[in-house]
């Protein structure tokens, strides 16, 4: 699909150019060329309906421009994170989760926040548990150092 990738590599090289401090810049220079010919068009309908369509016309096209360009990092960052999941000791049911609805993903982030309390917890009652039997060793042994 030449055409495709033809189009993904103009998205990601305008996004890139987007970014950059100079498209900033240069943007900054049209618009101050804009408002000093003003005066020169005597602040006319048309001179105002020049930035506005300019405007108008390079927002719709570059919303479609980034969006294409996230879709694809998207992708590819969920592509990298199931490898991750695969080849690791996590559990591969996380594999693809990405296409569930909205309240599934809601009710999967409540049952795994859920888990981190549990294991929280558990680990602060074991951290507890072993800071008393710290304490208890040490008044244990200093009752036997003063003879008790």
């Amino acid at each position: 699909m030449a055409g495709a990738r033809t189009f993904s590599d103009f998205a990601a090289g305008v996004a890139r150019a987007a970014g950059k401090p100079v498209t900033f810049a240069v943007s900054l220079v049209v618009i101050a060329a804009w408002a000093v010919s003003g005066p020169l068009f005597h602040y006319s309908d048309t001179w105002q309906l020049i930035i506005n369509t300019g405007t108008t016309i390079v927002t719709f096209l570059m919303v479609f421009l980034i969006q294409n360009t996230q879709n694809r990092d998207g992708a590819a960052i969920q592509a990298k994170l199931d490898e991750l999941i695969r080849a690791s000791a996590a559990q591969n049911a996380y594999i693809g989760i990405e296409n569930l609805t909205e309240e599934e993903l809601d009710s999967l982030r409540a049952r795994c926040e859920a888990r981190a309390r549990s294991f929280r917890l558990s680990e602060a009652d074991a951290a507890a548990d072993a800071a008393e039997d710290a304490a208890n060793a040490k008044a244990d042994a200093a009752a036997r150092a003063a003879g008790l």
